[in-house]
């Protein structure tokens, strides 16, 4: 009974103590913690951080049993060990990174860049262009990758592809893809309502094995370019004509005209208000959601 009562008095001594920077200090651990986790998630880091786990409670065991060769060998792996997660974790450190600087304190006027009228109308006309195109495309189940680029510039992509800067219509994207012409199996990337290139390579998932197998390789590709950028991509697919969009990682499916018009209008322009023919006539829901 004693010694209860010594557990919970040298308890509560420790948080008698606390103050206001430590619950600071923890809130913020647990934050980085907690999306630290949620990017790992499911990816081969994941493995790597359970192979780490295990190296800490083997290094635990060594101590608790004075284990000196294990102990000396697990040391000097700690030792380089920052090194090692730097190199190991490089692409989810990247993807991380790459999060933090889309966040919300990129919008504050010093770093906004100015958008005025003109620009939102090119976007319409863009937006426009590709859910007319899509529809058309999908009829004739004629494959197509279309990227609006965001925030994330896609220069890396672009470069692999060949430069158009034009401005986007159902006619020249259906050009594009037709089969068996040069440009049909990359993608295409808009920029500021403008076909910047066509035919870009995009990256591989991190995650491909966990992707659904019925998915082909331009759903892959999507879902690659979003998980790598924040970039709204769209998909036809040659098999079955369905329209589908990638955005963070996460693929949905089963378009209309009227939800793909409606989710581009929102993403592309959150803060503008569109025609309400255009923006409010939505005519069903997306079919089914396939996560990575």
């Amino acid at each position: 009974m004693e010694t209860i009562k010594s557990v919970l008095y040298s308890i509560w001594g420790v948080f008698k103590t606390i103050g206001l920077n430590d619950i600071v200090d923890i809130m913020i651990l647990s934050y980085l913690f907690f999306h630290i986790m949620k990017l790992i998630r499911e990816t081969r880091a994941l493995q790597l951080a359970k192979g780490i786990l295990l190296l800490v409670g083997s290094y635990l065991f060594a101590v608790v049993f004075n284990l000196q060769t294990l102990k000396f060998l697990l040391k000097i792996c700690f030792q380089w060990g920052f090194v090692a997660l730097i190199i190991l974790f490089q692409p989810e450190l990247r993807r991380m990174l790459e999060r933090v600087g889309r966040s919300k304190i990129a919008d504050i006027a010093l770093f906004k860049p100015s958008d005025d009228e003109q620009d939102a109308e090119h976007i319409r006309s863009a937006i426009r262009a590709v859910c007319d195109a899509s529809m058309k495309l999908s009829s004739t189940r004629t494959g197509a990758l279309i990227i609006f680029e965001r925030k994330t510039k896609l220069g890396e992509q672009i470069a692999t592809g060949t430069l158009l800067d034009c401005v986007p219509s159902a006619a020249m994207l259906g050009n594009i893809f037709v089969p068996n012409t040069p440009l049909h199996d990359g993608a295409v990337i808009i920029r500021d309502g403008k076909i910047l290139a066509a035919g870009c390579f995009l990256p591989k998932p991190a995650k491909e094995e966990l992707i659904n197998k019925q998915l082909g390789s331009r759903h892959r590709a999507a879902i690659g370019m979003s998980e790598n950028s924040d970039a709204i991509v769209i998909v036809v697919s040659e098999e079955t004509g369905t329209i589908s969009v990638a955005e963070n990682g996460e693929l949905t499916r089963g378009y209309v005209e009227d939800t793909l018009k409606k989710l581009l209008y929102n993403r592309l322009l959150p803060d503008r208000t569109a025609d309400s023919t255009k923006e409010n006539s939505l005519a069903g829901r997306v079919m089914s959601k396939w996560k990575k």
